[in-house]
């Protein structure tokens, strides 16, 4: 089974995932496509991938929401940022390194998403949080992959006057829904489980979305 995962999805989460699969289905191997934006429903399309956890649902696909993941904007302790003491302004962090992790699609969005003097641009997020933790940086982190850091204090986040947090939809995605292997179609059960049970506050702010609002 191929799964294209976004890797602002909590890897803890996903091989918990795995792990209970495979211990329903041992002999079923799996091929994990860790992949950033575009590269997601790009795999989809490409036929690359049986399953997909994908921030955006591509045309001719069809997904359910699966949580919705938080984004801080963070960087060490010690960062020139963190000593200005007080409330940050975008200005601020223009003067500063943001660290960037590139998509892995071939069409890629070479747009900035904010404007800055210094730009660094990896390919893997543990590479971004590596650079951050080493006070080379400031980057939109999600919450749940740097939780140990933050616990630790290696990164702290930016005291923003306001956008000091984003939000990104997760969707659960079929290349072929009605064509899925059992296999497939059982994984994708687990995962909607593991989330419901491992991260239920993120569950309840998809499902209050999906609320029609009150007159």
């Amino acid at each position: 089974i191929r799964v294209a995962a976004e890797i602002i999805f909590p890897t803890w989460l996903l091989l918990d995932c795995l792990a209970r699969f495979s211990g329903e289905s041992p002999h079923t191997r799996i091929e994990l496509i860790e992949s950033v934006m575009g590269g997601t429903p790009e795999a989809l399309i490409l036929k690359q991938a049986d399953l997909a956890i994908a921030a955006s649902i591509p045309q001719g696909f069809s997904g359910d929401a699966l949580m919705r993941a938080r984004f801080v904007l963070a960087a060490h302790p010690d960062h020139p940022l963190h000593q200005l003491g007080r409330k940050l302004t975008m200005s601020d962090l223009a003067a500063h390194r943001h660290l960037v992790v590139r998509e892995s699609g071939t069409r890629r969005d070479t747009r900035p998403s904010m404007e800055v003097e210094q730009r660094w641009t990896v390919g893997q997020l543990s590479t971004s949080i590596e650079a951050a933790t080493r006070g080379h940086g400031f980057a939109w982190f999600p919450e749940e992959r740097i939780r140990t850091e933050l616990s630790a204090g290696a990164l702290k986040p930016l005291p923003m006057r306001e956008g000091g947090e984003r939000f990104v939809e997760l969707y659960l995605v079929f290349a072929d829904r009605e064509g899925a292997g059992s296999g497939t179609t059982r994984l994708a059960e687990i995962i909607r489980e593991e989330v419901a049970r491992k991260c239920p506050t993120r569950m309840r702010r998809v499902n209050q979305d999906r609320q029609p609002a009150s007159a």
